[in-house]
């Protein structure tokens, strides 16, 4: 750590930056440590409900610490805090239904669903969205992001496509999806609301993490954007249930999404960093 806060101090000091801009991260607090040495103005952002450690640290040497839910301000010192929403990528919205149709070689008359394990993919969501193959092409189509190496090639068949991860295709697949099984990583479920895609979410269990994610399903779950399926409790029946119940109330869910997303986010952080860079 030691030196890598020297490290960033030399950059910056070389650099000379007018601000700097933190995601968080571990990576991060050497470089804020350093920005703050050198008197350069600092704002971070938290994606998730709680703040992570290197955002603990880090809120200490910022102007302001922008936030992506309301509620993260009440964890937040006094006056620092600004809420903004979630800075999502505008091409997301740029996605093309028909263009993911053809791209999945489905057709239009049974409605999707997207499973979305992380970046790393799921093993156990994995297993047991494909133990429900039978059951659910019946009605729907399935798009299957597993994983690097997670692909299994016995199960091709008609009206379900794996992927190990998609990149310039995600927008087109997103826009076809009708509603999506996923984890609660804060970047991931803020983009299926900004398209107003109903979700089942299973978070990463409190053994495999700080509990951020179970953190930011109970919100979405309150807003009723979403259904929460805890990892400890996942079950064919369960999963099975839940994507039906969720499906034959998606327009419910879509509407209560309809007035919670903004476009201002992106500008709202942009008039910061241009207030906080004019700073001596």
């Amino acid at each position: 750590m030691l030196k890598g806060i020297i490290e960033a101090y030399r950059i910056v000091r070389q650099e000379k930056p007018k601000i700097v801009f933190s995601k968080g991260g571990f990576v991060s607090v050497p470089v804020v440590f350093g920005s703050r040495l050198n008197n350069v103005p600092i704002i971070t952002h938290e994606s998730d409900l709680t703040p992570g450690l290197a955002n603990r640290i880090n809120m200490n040497f910022a102007q302001k610490i922008c936030t992506t839910f309301p509620d993260t301000l009440q964890y937040l010192p006094t006056n620092k805090g600004e809420f903004i929403g979630a800075i999502v990528r505008p091409e997301l919205k740029q996605g093309n239904s028909e263009r993911g149709r053809v791209f999945c070689q489905f057709d239009s008359t049974k409605p999707v669903i997207l499973v979305a394990g992380g970046s790393l993919g799921s093993l156990y969501i994995n297993k047991t969205v494909r133990s429900l193959l039978d059951p659910l092409l019946e009605k729907f189509q399935i798009i299957h992001i597993c994983g690097k190496g997670n692909i299994d090639r016995d199960l091709e068949c008609k009206g379900y496509q794996q992927f190990e991860y998609v990149s310039n295709e995600l927008p087109d697949l997103m826009s076809l999806s009708d509603l999506v099984i996923s984890r609660a990583g804060a970047n991931f479920i803020f983009e299926f609301l900004s398209l107003k895609k109903p979700m089942i979410l299973i978070p990463l269990s409190k053994k495999s993490s700080r509990g951020d994610q179970i953190e930011n399903a109970n919100a979405f779950k309150k807003q009723g954007f979403a259904e929460i399926i805890f990892e400890e409790n996942l079950t064919k029946d369960r999963l099975l249930n839940s994507i039906r119940t969720l499906f034959s109330n998606r327009k419910e869910y879509a509407n209560n999404m309809e007035n919670w997303y903004s476009d201002r986010s992106l500008s709202k952080l942009f008039n910061l960093i241009t207030q906080f860079s004019q700073y001596p």
